[in-house]
């Protein structure tokens, strides 16, 4: 019989703007996270020895870099444990579309194993250790949509509206850090209130710079703005369109030319690892 399943949610950049530059060479946001209610799913087999295997490692990904084994290792090596982790990882969510697919794998890696291997950590302790790894994965940890800035780590805990989701996938992949490199990017926006954002103010600093340099993320934008207001999440790639309920976002996405992919997705507060974390807490 299989281990239960932990599920990794993806994430929206419902508002992304870049405030300042740090000493340290990252970027100060103001940014929106909220959680869709689809997900990766990861299940940990239990191993004899202290090695932590990939059950079914990501093709073209060395398992040093994945995300899933650095998390593991990471918090190995914080609490002194001296046990392994087989890590079987069901990829649902497409990679590298700013959507924190692996960021949330990371994420759910950390908090099951701290309670698989009973490493007691608080879950700022857990985030700590997830900032390491990847500016995204705290609000995984975190697990309620929450207003953020720093380099997105801090957060205020809000309730955006639930709107049903359209997300295109463009076919390209973004790379943050060449958008943050380049020299035509936003990086003194005023900083604004959480309620401007309650009021409308969701623009994304990224957009434009994104828009211009990858024809596949315009093309996508330009299809769905002729259905609803078309976001960028984080750098991108995906765009996404906020619908008032499920079959709006369906009779669009029905209408998606054979050049665009996407999906339709529920916007939640609530990540539902933390309610599987429950689950296993009581």
């Amino acid at each position: 019989m299989p281990p239960p399943t932990w599920p990794a949610p993806a994430k929206l950049n419902l508002m992304l703007r870049i405030t300042g530059k740090r000493p340290d060479g990252y970027h100060s946001l103001q940014t929106v996270f909220q959680f869709l209610d689809i997900y990766d799913e990861l299940l940990f087999h239990h191993r004899d020895d202290n090695e932590i295997h990939l059950i079914n490692p990501i093709q073209g990904v060395p398992q040093k870099s994945d995300l899933c084994h650095r998390a593991a290792v990471a918090l190995q090596q914080a609490c002194g444990i001296e046990r392994g982790i087989g890590i079987e990882l069901r990829k649902h969510l497409p990679m590298g579309g700013g959507l924190g697919g692996g960021s949330s794998d990371a994420a759910t890696t950390l908090v099951a194993l701290n309670l698989l291997w009973g490493c007691g950590l608080e879950a700022g302790e857990l985030q700590s250790i997830g900032l390491q790894l990847g500016a995204d994965v705290p609000i995984f940890i975190h697990g309620q949509a929450a207003w953020a800035e720093g380099v997105g780590e801090q957060f205020v805990d809000i309730e955006p509206s639930l709107f049903w989701y359209l997300v295109l996938i463009p076919d390209c992949h973004v790379s943050t850090a060449e958008v943050f490199a380049q020299p035509d990017l936003t990086r003194h926006s005023p900083r604004i209130k959480i309620r401007d954002f309650l009021e409308g103010d969701s623009r994304n600093d990224c957009l434009p710079v994104v828009r211009r340099r990858h024809p596949e993320v315009a093309e996508a934008l330009d299809w769905l703005n002729q259905h609803a207001v078309a976001r960028l999440t984080g750098t991108g790639a995906c765009v996404f369109a906020a619908f008032a309920d499920e079959q709006q976002a369906r009779t669009a996405l029905k209408k998606l030319p054979d050049s665009l992919k996407g999906f339709v997705a529920r916007g939640i507060n609530r990540s539902p690892l933390l309610d599987r974390l429950q689950q296993d807490e009581h």
